[in-house]
C-alpha cells in the first residue's frame, strides 16, 4: 500500500494527466476509522481520505476511489455541484470508472471493542445502543426534543455479556426455523 508521500505523488499525476492540472493541492491520506467509506473528501481544510482497511485487502482499488474523490474536488474547483451529478457521472464515464458506489463491502475495524452500552428512557422505553459511553448527560430524543431535559435523562447501561443465541430459536420452535429473514 502506497505510504502518503506515494499519495501525493499519485493525486499530482492523475491531476495533472485526467485534470488539466486543475485540482487545487489537497493533502491525501489514510483514515483508519473508516469502515464502510472507502473515501471522503472535504473541501476545507483540502483533504481526501482513504480507508486503509479497504486497500490493504482491495490495492487494485486505490486508484478508482482516488479518482472518483478527485471529480469531486474537480467539479468543486471549478464552482459546479461536487456531488454525483450528471455531469460527475459524464466524467467519471470518461475516465472509465464505474459506478458511483464502491463493492468493496465493510471492513472489520483493527481493534474492535467489545464495550457496548444501552441507552434507555424510562419514559417511553425507546432503547438505542451505542459503541461508545456517552461523555455527557443526554436526555431522550423523542421525550425531550432538541435540547437536554434532565426530566427524561436516559440511563446508561453497559452491556457486560454476549452470546450466541440463534441455536436456542431453532430449539424453541421445535427445530423448525420461523422462515422470517432479518
Amino acid at each position: 500500500m502506497p505510504d502518503p508521500s506515494e499519495l501525493q505523488m499519485l493525486f499530482a499525476q492523475l491531476n495533472n494527466e485526467h485534470f488539466g492540472g486543475e485540482i487545487p493541492a489537497h493533502r491525501i491520506a489514510y483514515n483508519a476509522r473508516f469502515s464502510n467509506l472507502a473515501g471522503r473528501i472535504t473541501y476545507k481544510p483540502p483533504l481526501i481520505e482513504l480507508s486503509p482497511k479497504h486497500f490493504e485487502r482491495h490495492p487494485e482499488a486505490l486508484r478508482e476511489t482516488l479518482l472518483h474523490e478527485m471529480i469531486h474536488a474537480w467539479l468543486f474547483a471549478r464552482g459546479e455541484n461536487p456531488g454525483h451529478t450528471v455531469r460527475f457521472k459524464r466524467k467519471m464515464d470518461e475516465l472509465g470508472l464505474g459506478s458511483i458506489y464502491h463493492e468493496l463491502g465493510s471492513a472489520v475495524p483493527r481493534r474492535e471493542s467489545a464495550r457496548r452500552f444501552i441507552l434507555r428512557c424510562d419514559r417511553c422505553t425507546l432503547e438505542v445502543l451505542r459503541k461508545r459511553r456517552p461523555g455527557v448527560q443526554v436526555s431522550c430524543g423523542r421525550c425531550s426534543r432538541k435540547q437536554f431535559d434532565p426530566r427524561y435523562r436516559l440511563r446508561v447501561l453497559e452491556v457486560l455479556d454476549t452470546r450466541d443465541v440463534s441455536g436456542e430459536v431453532r430449539a424453541a420452535h421445535g427445530g423448525r426455523s420461523s422462515g422470517r429473514s432479518v
